[in-house]
């Protein structure tokens, strides 16, 4: 697999983290490799707290010149000056935030495991589509992302894929030649050091 065959790192926020020490880890993980994409992914809906996170992550991404997005809030997106959006509801509100936010910004959509939803996204002109999980979890469901899946995407659509969702380097391994994005989040930050956990799962891809 050639560079620019090789699948880029897309880094997942945990749903909670510490100010005081998640922007030094951050900053860790893109020092150590090249990353195209951050997604600042926080549980809740607390306006405020959201808000200091999305001002304390732009500033280690904007620097290195790493995108920026935001999981659902749009207009806290647009009012903090980040790079777009993570939607989670599907091609539901593809149109809508597309509209909302213009072309220029970036409009993802996870669409869980389904084929239909992708395509539907990719058509109303999202920047990406991300499936998963493609591991094994004991979350959700317990359904799966399938290899059948991106190896079909890969040789149809256009439009980036995202693979995400209990990666190890099996998987990470397997999924390489199919995806152009890895989706990684808490495969490391719960370890004690993530820059080197990242490094672990990128040299996978091959």
């Amino acid at each position: 697999m050639t560079d620019k065959d090789r699948p880029q790192l897309y880094l997942i926020s945990p749903p909670e983290i510490e100010l005081a020490q998640f922007p030094d880890q951050l900053a860790a993980c893109l020092d150590a490799l090249p990353v195209a994409c951050v997604r600042l992914a926080l549980a809740g809906h607390d306006e405020e707290r959201i808000a200091r996170a999305a001002d304390a992550v732009r500033e280690v991404t904007e620097p290195r010149e790493v995108a920026l997005v935001l999981e659902r809030h749009v207009l806290l997106a647009r009012a903090h000056g980040l790079d777009g959006v993570h939607l989670t509801d599907g091609s539901r509100s593809v149109r809508a935030v597309r509209r909302e936010l213009g072309d220029d910004a970036i409009v993802g959509a996870f669409c869980g495991q389904s084929r239909h939803d992708g395509l539907t996204a990719a058509e109303l002109n999202a920047d990406y589509v991300a499936f998963g999980p493609v591991g094994v979890s004991p979350l959700g469901d317990g359904k799966r992302a399938e290899a059948d899946l991106f190896e079909w995407w890969s040789e149809m659509i256009e439009v980036p894929v995202v693979a995400e969702g209990a990666l190890d380097e099996t998987t990470v391994r397997a999924l390489a030649p199919w995806t152009d994005f890895f989706g990684i989040g808490d495969e490391i930050w719960r370890m004690d050091d993530p820059a080197a956990a990242l490094r672990t799962l990128a040299a996978a891809m091959g």
